[in-house]
């Protein structure tokens, strides 16, 4: 596997100080749990931020962490082996093909996946081809492709690339390549759908 599209500075920054919504931090987790380029980076942060907190006067404090459970030591951890990386396996399992879809239109179908903290999380499967309805973000969004590819104004996303977009990215329309795509998604805020279907489609739907 070859990752080329990562996680962008500040999300980062927030992920390694604990600070990101749950949703997001699930994404950031497993994304770093097969990045070793950001593995490196968040233990970088990380001590950083042990050797300002070690020059502070001394007093009670907790560093907040709405994910810390589930990536304690994620970043001396090897990248996994298998389509799922171990901080979505609680959420999706290991398998996904065994994971049970609901349709949203033709050609995709999701799987809402439980999340405590703010934002919403998703699976998102796309056929060949097929793309997502056109949206912007109220807040930022971000897509790591677990299967296939995903094709957007950016370029091509694969296996272990993560999409790290906010409210600045207008007219969002990726679109699966022609082998299909497997993709987690957190928002922080509710999708933005701009044609009439998708919109129509949403309160049934979740996104």
């Amino acid at each position: 596997m070859t990752i080329t599209r990562h996680l962008d500075d500040a999300t980062l920054m927030s992920f390694a100080a604990g600070s990101l919504p749950g949703a997001l931090a699930a994404v950031a987790a497993a994304h770093v749990a097969m990045c070793a380029r950001c593995r490196g980076e968040v233990a970088i942060l990380e001590r950083i931020g042990g050797a300002l907190l070690t020059s502070l006067p001394e007093v009670a404090m907790v560093r907040p962490g709405p994910a810390t459970p589930e990536i304690g030591g994620l970043q001396k951890a090897p990248a996994p082996s298998g389509e799922v990386p171990p901080p979505l396996m609680r959420f999706v399992g290991g398998n996904l093909d065994a994971v049970r879809w609901r349709w949203i239109a033709p050609g995709l179908w999701h799987r809402p996946l439980p999340i405590r903290g703010d934002g919403s999380l998703h699976l998102i499967k796309g056929a060949s081809g097929v793309k997502v309805p056109e949206h912007d973000h109220g807040g930022s969004e971000l897509t790591l492709v677990l299967r296939g590819a995903l094709i957007d104004a950016t370029g091509r996303y694969g296996p272990g690339d993560v999409a790290d977009v906010d409210e600045e990215v207008e007219q969002h329309t990726p679109a699966a390549d022609a082998a299909g795509c497997i993709c987690v998604v957190a928002n922080e805020q509710p999708t933005r759908f701009r044609g009439g279907l998708a919109r129509l489609l949403r309160p049934w739907h979740g996104l």
